[in-house]
């Protein structure tokens, strides 16, 4: 009888277990920081909504409303009462758009980011930590996993949005 079936079968069985153990890990992940993104929001008196879209003007703006709006997964009149809170909250303003007149651009309040970034910086503090086990070639690969991830995760939810 050929050794290699059982080896093969058990090393497949491996393998699906470790898939499944990254899924795992992916939703407990992805648990642990709505969890902690709601507690941030609580502290600075925002809507999660509100942090999303403050996290995303933080990391692609000065931008529009509307690629905002697309960007959050959100209907334009929805995204414009949410710039509303952020703006009266004095977390962002809204500016001209200087090579369209007739738009406008959002982007946060550096004074305000910092504020929003010290929420954030046990966790921060907790990833260099953990960063600091694995060395560069190993952090390379764990970074193009979790871009990749995030890509398909992206396209699944165009997906939904599209159906």
């Amino acid at each position: 009888m050929d050794s290699t079936l059982p080896r093969a079968a058990s090393a497949a069985r491996r393998r699906r277990r470790l898939q499944s153990r990254i899924r795992e890990g992916l939703r407990d992940l992805t648990v642990q920081i709505a969890l902690l993104n709601h507690q941030v929001g609580n502290h600075l008196e925002l809507r999660d909504a509100d942090l999303e879209c403050l996290d995303l003007v933080s990391r692609y703006g000065p931008i529009g409303p509307t690629a905002l709006a697309k960007r959050a997964g959100l209907h334009p009149a929805t995204l414009t009462g949410v710039l509303d809170r952020l703006e009266r909250g004095g977390w962002v303003i809204r500016t001209p758009n200087p090579s369209d007149r007739r738009a406008i651009l959002v982007q946060v309040l550096k004074d305000r980011e910092a504020e929003g970034v010290q929420m954030f910086s046990a966790l921060n503090t907790a990833i260099d930590g953990i960063c600091s086990e694995y060395d560069d070639s190993e952090l390379a690969m764990i970074t193009e996993f979790l871009h990749r991830v995030a890509r398909e995760g992206q396209r699944a939810t165009d997906d939904l949005a599209e159906s």
